[in-house]
């Protein structure tokens, strides 16, 4: 029973640090900065949320490099702006700044975060 217990510990804290931005594990991203991106999901209340942190993306690709990435490679999903906000938060990044954009086209939500032991 006790290895259990230690070994399910074991697996929640590694899920804690899992998450990736272009192969990138969050806590790593080694800038003051980042922008979180919100845009609508069609037929769904959640939203899209990508982070811009100066990387170096494909324009021809199929793998986005710009979404959260689960221990599992799935993009990991959020309820609101403020479920994303909070996850941000506990993975030390603070908020500094809010906007959003309006076109034909879509609606987005940007933060601008900072990393909070900088």
């Amino acid at each position: 029973m006790k290895k259990l217990f230690t070994l399910s510990l074991i697996s929640l804290s590694s899920l804690s640090f899992a998450q990736t931005v272009n192969d990138v594990p969050l806590k790593d991203i080694d800038v003051d900065y980042i922008q979180i991106i919100g845009t609508g999901r069609s037929l769904s209340t959640k939203v899209n949320v990508e982070i811009d942190f100066g990387q170096e993306t494909k324009s021809i690709s199929f793998k986005n490099g710009t979404n959260i990435k689960d221990e599992r490679g799935r993009n990991v999903k959020f309820n609101s702006m403020m479920d994303a906000l909070n996850f941000m938060s506990a993975n030390g990044y603070s908020f500094q700044f809010a906007y959003t954009t309006n076109n034909e086209k879509d609606e987005a939500v940007y933060y601008i975060l900072k990393k909070k032991d900088r």
